[in-house]
């Protein structure tokens, strides 16, 4: 037998041997002290036993107030303030005479009692006695007459004004405590009958089952809970989105390099080298490979002019162009990068053949160098859309942008005029979070510049319209979730991964 339940059946065995002499277990505390066991044991047993009938139970709840360790002292030795009154002689004594007679807290407290007792006048030279004698140590008095009664607070013969000045002066603290008192129930006997869970082969063989009382069975019970697969809700609202872009006609883009080069990072975008996202407080640059070598070096030559003179009706940024800053590896910062790639690679097939108007989408993980809070994180998930056609307007990328958050039940949007150097116009994308109250970004958009497009040998007419949000930001909206760090990084709720199940069995899904 375990402990616990040689402990249990021990506490049960006592209870029932008492009550076979008595009418009634007036305080389980108090018996508990009597029989010598662990008061939590004998509750556990009268529980177990009320639950089969053996016993009834009533729950009391009991209030007393016990002594501090302050109070005690004070108890034995009286209050500082008798004490303080005590220490001065009739014909007075100075105030660092008397001071000495008391530790600093002991005088601090014995001074301001006396006084607001009225006991003692504080002079400049003397301290003195305003009456004559104290005929009694009332605080004392009453830690004496609780301390000896132990009496229930509701019995206790004290004032509530005593009692709250005790208490303000941390003297006394209330203890409380849960106890049963516990009479013979409807199924009372001396001893607790031994039940069988199961029928087993002997029992059967023997015939002992005849005699034998069986524990009954709740077909009620609730099962213990399966374990199942679930899904993390960045993972469920990926493939949402990504089922929303194959539905649009959206072909995905090939996100395999998380490492990647400065040019197709920053420069093929048409963002200055001097660009404050270039320096290390925003970008992690690589030290190994610390530099590319694999670059088209015709278009690295075009996007060169473009900064340095512009182009195409453009004056270009007027800066001497660095090849050494394109060349430098570093963590992608946007996955605008795979989208420069594949517009370059869409540019060339249009030299050979016909151009023909797509639609990309990318999903994946980009990293910034930026300060860790509750919408921030150094490391997240990138929403990359783009259409590239001819005629494309501003109110072609609302439309679209409309039609996209609708479909993933966002509907409450709001746009607003932005700057990238990459697109001409912009606009940040606002959501509405009930978590938050409030409307916070949830992406960015615009139309790619004539100096991003046309380097790569795109047609002039082509216009080009895209979107970038962070995967983060709508699942926190869609989910509720007011702290990124709840939702992605290592004080994710576990909890929230089990609320959401890859499937229910014998249930339909979602």
């Amino acid at each position: 037998m375990a402990d616990s339940d040689h402990k249990r059946a021990t506490a049960e065995d006592a209870v029932l041997r008492y009550l076979e002499n008595h009418h009634e277990i007036t305080d389980s505390l108090l018996f508990a002290a009597e029989v010598k066991l662990n008061p939590d044991d004998i509750a556990n047993a009268i529980k177990s036993l009320h639950g089969h009938g053996y016993v009834d139970k009533q729950e009391i709840t009991k209030e007393t107030w016990l002594l501090t360790e302050e109070g005690k002292t004070y108890a034995v030795r009286g209050s500082p303030e008798m004490q303080l009154f005590l220490s001065i002689p009739p014909e007075g004594i100075t105030i660092d005479e008397l001071q000495k007679k008391f530790d600093e807290s002991s005088f601090k407290i014995a001074r301001a009692q006396a006084a607001k007792n009225k006991w003692v006048d504080f002079g400049k030279q003397l301290v003195t006695r305003r009456i004559q004698h104290v005929d009694n140590d009332k605080v004392q008095t009453l830690l004496l007459r609780i301390q000896d009664r132990k009496e229930n607070v509701s019995t206790l013969d004290i004032s509530q004004e005593d009692i709250k000045s005790l208490t303000k002066r941390k003297l006394i603290s209330l203890q409380v405590k849960k106890l049963f008192s516990v009479r013979r129930g409807p199924n009372y006997a001396p001893e607790r009958k031994k039940v069988a869970t199961d029928l087993t082969r002997d029992m059967l063989q023997s015939s002992d089952w005849k005699n034998m009382e069986f524990k009954e069975f709740n077909l009620n019970a609730k099962g213990a809970p399966t374990e199942h697969g679930c899904l993390h809700p960045l993972l469920k609202v990926r493939k949402q989105l990504k089922d929303i872009f194959l539905q649009m006609g959206f072909a995905e883009m090939p996100t395999n390099n998380y490492v990647e080069s400065s040019f197709w990072n920053f420069d093929a975008l048409f963002q200055p080298q001097q660009h404050p996202a270039r320096d290390s407080h925003d970008t992690f640059f690589l030290k190994v490979p610390s530099t590319t070598k694999e670059l088209p070096e015709d278009y690295v030559e075009r996007v060169k002019r473009i900064h340095e003179s512009g182009g195409h009706q453009s004056r270009g940024y007027g800066y001497d162009w660095k090849r050494e800053e394109a060349d430098k590896s570093l963590l992608r910062t946007h996955t605008t990068a795979v989208s420069s790639r594949m517009l370059y690679s869409l540019a060339q097939d249009s030299a050979q053949k016909p151009f023909a108007p797509k639609k990309y989408f990318s999903i994946d993980r980009v990293f910034r160098n930026e300060a860790v809070d509750r919408t921030h994180l150094a490391e997240f998930h990138q929403i990359e859309g783009l259409i590239c056609d001819r005629g494309l307007t501003l109110g072609d990328l609302i439309g679209v942008l409309e039609d996209f958050f609708s479909r993933l039940g966002m509907s409450d949007l709001k746009f607003k005029p932005a700057y990238n150097p990459y697109t001409e116009p912009s606009m940040e994308i606002f959501g509405y979070h009930k978590g938050f109250g409030k409307y916070v970004e949830i992406g960015n958009s615009g139309m790619f510049r004539p100096e991003m497009l046309l380097p790569m040998g795109l047609p002039e007419d082509v216009s080009v319209i895209a979107w970038g949000l962070s995967l983060e930001r709508p699942t926190m909206i869609l989910y509720g979730i007011d702290n990124i760090r709840d939702l992605f990084g290592h004080k994710v709720d576990l909890g929230l991964m089990k609320k959401n199940p890859i499937c229910r069995i014998g249930l339909e899904s979602d």
